[in-house]
C-alpha cells in the first residue's frame, strides 16, 4: 500500500513539474519571439525606406551595413550576389542555365523561405504546449483523485473535511495545465498573424526587386 501511494505521488508530482517546465519554456519563447519579430520589423522598415530612396539598384547595393540588416536586406543581398555572379558564369554553370528572370526569382524565394522558417521557429512548440498542457493537467488530476480515494478509503471516513482537501489538491494540476495553455495559445495566434504579415511584406519586396531588375526603363 505504501509503495502504491509513493508511486502515485511521484507521478502526480511529475505531471506538475512537467507543467512548470512547459510554463518556463512558453514564457521564454514568448519573450524571444517578441524580440525577434520586433527586431525584424524595425530592420525591415529602415531598410525598406533606405532601399527605395536609392536612385538605382547600384546605389542601393552600396547602402551601409547599418542599414543592410534584417530579412529584407538578406533577400536583397542574395539578389545582388546572384546578379554579380550571373554576369561572370551565365551559360558556364548549371546554376545559371535557364531564363534569368526565373533563376533570380528562385534564388530570392529560397532565401525568403529561409527567413520565413526562422520567423516560424518556436511556434510549433507553443502550439504543442497549448494543445497538450490541459491534458497533462487532467492526467495529473485523475491520478490525484484516484490517490485521494485510496487515502479516504484507508482512513475509513467520508466526512467533507477528509474528502475536500485531497480532491482540491488533485484539481490543482488541471488549473496549472489551463494556466500554461492559455498564454501559449494566445501567443501562438498572435505570432502566427505577425509572421504572415511579415511574409507578405517579403513577398512584395521580392516582386518589386524583380520588377526593378528586369524593367529598368
Amino acid at each position: 500500500m505504501l509503495d502504491h501511494v509513493a508511486h502515485a505521488e511521484t507521478i502526480i508530482d511529475g505531471t506538475k513539474y512537467t507543467l512548470y517546465v512547459f510554463s518556463v519554456l512558453t514564457w521564454t519563447l514568448i519573450l524571444f519571439k517578441i524580440w525577434q519579430l520586433s527586431k525584424n520589423s524595425s530592420y525591415n522598415n529602415k531598410f525598406d525606406e533606405a532601399f527605395w530612396d536609392a536612385a538605382d539598384l547600384t546605389t542601393a547595393e552600396k547602402l551601409p551595413d547599418t542599414v543592410f540588416r534584417g530579412p529584407e536586406a538578406r533577400i536583397a543581398r542574395t539578389g545582388f550576389n546572384w546578379l554579380r555572379e550571373s554576369t561572370l558564369k551565365m551559360g558556364k554553370s548549371l546554376k545559371f542555365h535557364g531564363k534569368p528572370e526565373e533563376l533570380l526569382e528562385h534564388a530570392l524565394l529560397v532565401q525568403m523561405q529561409k527567413e520565413q522558417h526562422s520567423m516560424e521557429g518556436g511556434l510549433t512548440i507553443l502550439a504543442s504546449i497549448g494543445s497538450t498542457a490541459p491534458f497533462v493537467g487532467l492526467f495529473g488530476t485523475v491520478l490525484g483523485i484516484m490517490h485521494a480515494m485510496h487515502q479516504i478509503t484507508a482512513s475509513g471516513s467520508t466526512s467533507l473535511e477528509v474528502v475536500a482537501g485531497p480532491i482540491g489538491d488533485a484539481l490543482v494540476a488541471t488549473a496549472i495545465g489551463i494556466a500554461v495553455a492559455v498564454p501559449a495559445v494566445l501567443a501562438y495566434n498572435m505570432f502566427l498573424r505577425n509572421v504572415k504579415q511579415q511574409r507578405v511584406g517579403l513577398e512584395n519586396f521580392v516582386a518589386s526587386f524583380m520588377h526593378n531588375v528586369f524593367n529598368k526603363d
